[in-house]
């Protein structure tokens, strides 16, 4: 489907090379987006997640930022045809060329949906690994931007498989961010998480919270915790 249609917003996915996914919309929903005024998406993609958002916190100006210039052009016509068209902007940088550039930029929050498949086996599709490939350089360049570039109250929130999210963890300590949120993301109630949704705070956090979030009641059946996330965006629901 080339074409995706939100309650809010549409997104054309022509070109993209990765399209509208679960752990997308997921992190669009869950977010801790609360008072953010200044947001950075790294990996924007289609724009999705930048777009949710922009829907969910009405007063949040975003730059989005994709290394893809296939990917930036349908994010940049995905926000230009949406209604929050004048607080959302796409990049065609690299996070690190980014920041390199604008060294003063601040955020109340970074999202990041990345590419997380360390050391596995390349896809066909050379624009298809760069979209899903990464080595931990991604992530250790993720924290240093984060502990950088946030404000002292602002938070990284990341979606990623369990076994990345324990290195991950790991290595956040050593930039002075604290976990303070772990979301376990199951397919069903009585199976093992297989994402977690990590918020990082700059502030030092003794402790993190953890809840579950289960997407499928029954087979083909969302389950109300998913139902009720998505109600504002799903047409389905």
């Amino acid at each position: 489907m080339s074409v995706f249609r939100f309650k809010e917003f549409v997104v054309s996915q022509e070109n993209c090379p990765m399209k509208i996914n679960t752990d997308g919309v997921l992190l669009g929903a869950l977010a801790d987006v609360g008072e953010a005024k200044k947001i950075c998406d790294v990996g924007t993609g289609t724009g999705v997640i930048a777009l949710m958002l922009a829907q969910r916190n009405k007063q949040a100006i975003i730059d989005a930022l994709d290394i893809d210039y296939r990917a930036v052009d349908t994010a940049t016509q995905n926000f230009e045809n949406s209604l929050f068209h004048s607080r959302l902007k796409c990049h065609h940088h690299s996070f690190v060329e980014f920041f390199e550039m604008h060294p003063l930029k601040s955020y109340d929050l970074i999202v990041s949906n990345p590419p997380f498949f360390l050391n596995a086996l390349k896809a066909s599709s050379e624009q298809k690994n760069l979209a899903r490939h990464t080595d931990l350089n991604f992530f250790i360049e993720l924290l240093r931007v984060a502990s950088t570039h946030l404000k002292p109250d602002g938070a990284l929130q990341i979606i990623i498989p369990l076994d990345v999210s324990l290195t991950v963890q790991r290595l956040a300590a050593g930039y002075h961010l604290s976990v303070s949120e772990v979301i376990h993301i199951k397919s069903f109630s009585d199976k093992d998480a297989f994402r977690h949704i990590i918020k990082f705070s700059r502030e030092e956090i003794p402790s993190f919270t953890e809840q579950e979030f289960v997407i499928y009641a029954q087979e083909k059946e969302h389950s109300l915790q998913y139902r009720t996330a998505l109600k504002d965006f799903f047409t389905i629901f």
